[in-house]
């Protein structure tokens, strides 16, 4: 057995596969269990009692973690005239104003964490559907990143506090990051506790049943960790 593969089992068996453990006990095992050199990054993930194929039932919404996600976020946005110099104003790390820009994301590019973009831009900011859409960067008004141009500092604002967008993917899961390993267990319990509440309130009208069926938090390599999401 590897290195890597005897500390996995050493800390794994700490973990009790079978319990819900509450959400600072969860936090606290996660934190206890992460064993990489590196400061790891804490995820959620959601298993909902929804069909991904019914359009009535997707869950999607954007939560603002109170404690930040601990990572330096790179943002673009695309905005002309007053958009894009308010855009500069606050921050953004690129403000992506001509079709050269465009041409550079259609050949690839797509060296940020968040894009945003004003109305007037989503023509040619449609043009990258097929570059953005996979990565999950593509502006959106419903996730908040299509805004107008006097709304551009609130959402860089947003993007850097630790606004994190979920979606439901195909096999009708949720997957977000929420803080790292080195977080104090308050702050990292708090940016999980946040989240979770943002996933109740998204909960569609057409959901019968049980609506969160396993929620489990892991550190980059760490053993699952179930949560008791107290629904």
């Amino acid at each position: 057995m590897s290195q890597t593969g005897k500390k996995y089992t050493s800390v794994a068996a700490k973990v009790d596969r079978l319990k819900n453990y509450t959400v600072p006990d969860a936090v606290a095992l996660v934190k206890e269990t992460s064993f990489t050199k590196f400061d790891a990054t804490v995820e959620c993930h959601i298993r909902l009692g929804v069909d991904p194929r019914q359009a009535d039932q997707q869950v999607r919404g954007v939560v603002v973690l109170p404690n930040g996600l601990g990572k330096t976020v790179r943002i673009l946005v695309f905005a002309q005239g007053e958009g894009a110099r308010l855009a500069q104003e606050a921050g953004a790390d690129y403000v992506a104003d001509t079709d050269e820009w465009i041409k550079k994301i259609q050949d690839g590019w797509t060296d940020f964490d968040v894009a945003v973009a004003t109305p007037d831009m989503m023509g040619r900011v449609g043009r990258l559907g097929k570059v953005l859409g996979p990565r999950g960067l593509m502006p959106n008004p419903k996730a908040g990143t299509v805004a107008p141009a006097t709304d551009i500092p609130r959402v860089i604002k947003e993007a850097r506090a630790g606004r994190i967008e979920f979606r439901l993917d195909k096999t009708g899961n949720l997957h977000v990051p929420v803080g790292k390993v080195g977080f104090p267990q308050d702050k990292l319990a708090e940016n999980l506790q946040t989240f979770l509440d943002a996933v109740k309130k998204a909960k569609p009208a057409a959901a019968k049943g049980n609506y969160i069926r396993r929620v489990t938090v892991t550190s980059t390599m760490g053993p699952g960790i179930r949560v008791d999401a107290g629904v």
